[in-house]
């Protein structure tokens, strides 16, 4: 039964260009477990500071309040299409570290997604970017490192999609005792790391895609640059004659019940704490 006092809380920073179809795909997978969900939708205030915010942005999402972000249960960052770049690079930089340092002191639940993942482990931990020889692009099987409440019910050598051009160095990251590998590609790039007791969870896979999502980044990246075709990644393992398959469905469904049954533990805990 959905009460407010039942609700789950979450904000979701929204860096993706597909503003519109990364809000309506976060809604889809976190509104399909039996966990009440109520979303916020955020938008970086320092990425258009030069320039006004478009109206499409206005229409689906807030500026980012940090007041705002101390009241929720949970927030996720989502991927960004700029993992070339360097990190002082990026214009809202500051404003983002920000936000880690508050979700990190108000022990919020954070999901971070392939770019923000990223962005994250290197603020928190110091673990460096590099650029992959070519991007990752398609559905690739999964090995599980460790135990962990988040794959529960999860079969052994799960396939995920990923896309993105750039990975962590995870030999770095097996250096720091807070940070838990739990699951890589078979090839060896990241997929899943958490810091426990930290409440973060670093996400390298784009679990919230549907099934179309792959093509139609392969699409945008050639109309950006139709010479390319020839050079541009397509998704690997994708198609079946030429239509794609949605080979991750089940892990996307148990992953985000198990993460919300995660942000519903947090509270509860914060909530016995208070009383």
């Amino acid at each position: 039964m959905r009460t407010p006092e039942n609700v789950l809380k979450i904000g979701v920073l929204n860096l993706m260009h597909d503003k519109l179809d990364t809000k309506r795909r976060f809604e889809r997978v976190l509104n399909s477990t039996t966990y009440p969900v109520e979303l916020t939708f955020f938008y970086p205030k320092e990425h258009y500071q030069d320039r006004p915010v478009p109206a499409q942005v206005t229409r689906i999402a807030r500026p980012l309040e940090l007041d705002e972000v101390k009241q929720l249960d949970a927030f996720i960052v989502t991927g960004a299409p700029i993992e070339k770049l360097d990190f002082a690079e990026i214009t809202y930089i500051n404003e983002l570290q920000e936000l880690f340092d508050c979700l990190a002191q108000n022990k919020i639940e954070q999901l971070y997604v392939c770019w923000g993942a990223m962005a994250a482990v290197n603020y928190f931990y110091g673990v460096d970017k590099y650029l992959l020889p070519q991007k990752l692009f398609g559905i690739y099987p999964q090995e599980v490192l460790r135990d962990s409440k988040l794959l529960a019910q999860v079969a052994p050598g799960f396939l995920a999609p990923h896309a993105r051009y750039a990975d962590i160095d995870l030999s770095q990251a097996k250096q720091i005792p807070e940070l838990k590998i739990t699951a890589v590609s078979q090839t060896g790039e990241a997929f899943l790391l958490e810091a426990p007791t930290k409440h973060q969870t670093f996400l390298f896979s784009h679990l919230e895609y549907g099934r179309d999502a792959l093509q139609k980044e392969y699409t945008r990246e050639l109309a950006v640059d139709p010479s390319a075709k020839d050079s541009l990644a397509r998704p690997q393992n994708y198609y079946v004659d030429g239509r794609p398959q949605f080979l991750w469905e089940t892990l996307q469904k148990q992953f985000f019940a198990n993460w919300l049954q995660q942000v519903a533990g947090t509270r509860k805990a914060k909530e016995l704490i208070k009383n």
